[in-house]
């Protein structure tokens, strides 16, 4: 048989086996990954500018994470979720040292829902409470608990949500009605907006809120200097805690260690993923000594097949090694001023790129169909979409509700100034070519 021919049966043995979830699948067959690039089944090399599912912080089959795999493959992959092992206890320490006090107490799980339903779990025992609140634009994921604190997709058709469930407003300065005389952003307006409606709704029973430094899947949606820290003490005010889901923002992918530490502020609860593991599945969730304490006396109880794994745990502590030691968080700054720079240029050159936000090596460019009205363009930005990939650049776009598309830029950390020429080169070649097919009327 002919590759045409192996393919009309690839695409014919997925269509009859492999159930789809409300995602379409990508039409290039991945056979390879390694270090920034994707190699699909004619060979062809794709420069990986969306890190997998946001995930290989350090780029595919790093050579220290494969051997780190294949130590404990061979030795200590996995014991009973109660077992002890050096690779957890080594992971909990080195997340320790890192995090700002009080935060000091770590436990380990697989997925960022799986985190964000523990983080949850653990705020309603503590604070006796069961209010949540998020942002519209949120995503922290669709199972129960954290699909329930998603505001940006996946809500029609699954049913009741749990109770106590607030929604409030997201800090997207590009479309707020929330404006100062001048026109800029008047976010403070906006926040004593957002509270004043959380607190008309709430019952008393407000147990935590939980969000992003940048809403990453809800828009690449940055808030401004001060939003973060006076979001705090209003939650302080009210005696809830802060649980940041820093699944995409953390271990250098900003900037920083941690995202919240350019905001100025320490959580009570902190939940990773995605980068953690740089592409292997692993989340952790982090808190203080006092709240542990409070989550004991209260009965908390959680317990999953693959908590603090040994294996997945060896990863992350590598990972951690591999970013401390490599200055990651400088190079994550450096790369994402060429990026933003290049973005600059792109915007100028297309009518069709409406906004440039984030910040580091996770930024985003909110695509419209009129430069007038800001409409969104879900259409210029699907075909945008098409082409870069037809040209060797997988980059994500993200389609919250209320936005035509999102471009999410996000690469490997390990990514090179000439690479990131490179995909900057196609994205413009992208934009050139979707608006000559649909030019703008």
């Amino acid at each position: 048989m002919g590759s045409t021919d192996n393919t009309d049966a690839f695409w014919a043995k997925t269509n009859k086996y492999l159930m789809t979830t409300g995602v379409p699948f990508s039409p290039v067959i991945i056979t390879k990954a390694l270090g920034t690039r994707l190699y699909d089944a004619n060979g062809r090399s794709i420069l990986d500018f969306a890190s997998g599912q946001s995930c290989s912080l350090l780029g595919h089959s790093h050579p220290e994470i494969v051997e780190v795999v294949r130590r404990y493959a061979s030795e200590l992959d996995h014991v009973a979720s109660n077992m002890v092992t050096h690779p957890v206890v080594d992971l909990a320490e080195r997340l320790a040292k890192l995090l700002p006090a009080p935060l000091e107490k770590s436990f380990f799980l697989n997925t960022g829902s799986e985190s964000i339903e523990a983080a949850i779990r653990m705020a309603k025992y503590y604070t006796g409470k069961f209010e949540i609140v998020a942002f519209t634009s949120s995503y922290h994921g669709l199972t129960q608990g954290s699909g329930s604190a998603t505001y940006s997709v996946g809500r029609k058709f699954s049913g009741p949500c749990m109770p106590g469930q607030l929604a409030f407003p997201a800090p997207y300065a590009y479309r707020s009605p929330f404006r100062k005389a001048d026109g800029s952003y008047d976010w403070e307006s906006e926040m004593d907006f957002g509270w004043s409606m959380i607190d008309r709704q709430s019952i008393g029973s407000l147990a935590a809120f939980i969000m992003e430094p940048i809403l990453s899947s809800g828009g690449v949606l940055e808030p401004p200097e001060g939003y973060m820290k006076r979001m705090a003490a209003e939650c302080k005010k009210r005696g809830m805690l802060v649980i940041l889901d820093e699944a995409q923002t953390s271990i250098g992918r900003t900037g920083q260690m941690f995202s919240f530490e350019h905001d100025g502020i320490i959580p009570d609860i902190l939940a990773l993923s995605k980068n953690l593991g740089s592409g292997y599945a692993i989340a952790s969730v982090s808190t203080t000594a006092e709240i542990e304490r409070g989550c004991k006396e209260a009965g908390f109880l959680w317990i999953t097949t693959h908590m603090n794994d040994p294996l997945t745990a060896a990863i992350g502590n590598k990972v951690l090694e591999i970013v401390e030691r490599d200055n990651i968080c400088t190079i994550a700054t450096e790369r994402g001023v060429q990026l933003r720079n290049g973005l600059v240029k792109l915007q100028k050159k297309y009518w069709c790129i409406g906004d440039i936000r984030g910040r580091g090596l996770l930024q985003g460019i909110e695509i419209i169909s009129d430069p007038e009205t800001r409409a969104p363009g879900p259409d210029i930005g699907q075909a945008v979409s098409d082409r870069a990939m037809a040209r060797g650049l997988a980059c994500s776009l993200v389609k919250p509700t209320g936005m035509g598309g999102v471009f999410r830029f996000a690469p490997p950390v390990i990514i090179t100034s000439e690479e990131i020429e490179e995909a900057l080169r196609i994205m413009d070649e992208a934009f050139e070519y979707a608006l000559s097919e649909s030019p703008h009327r």
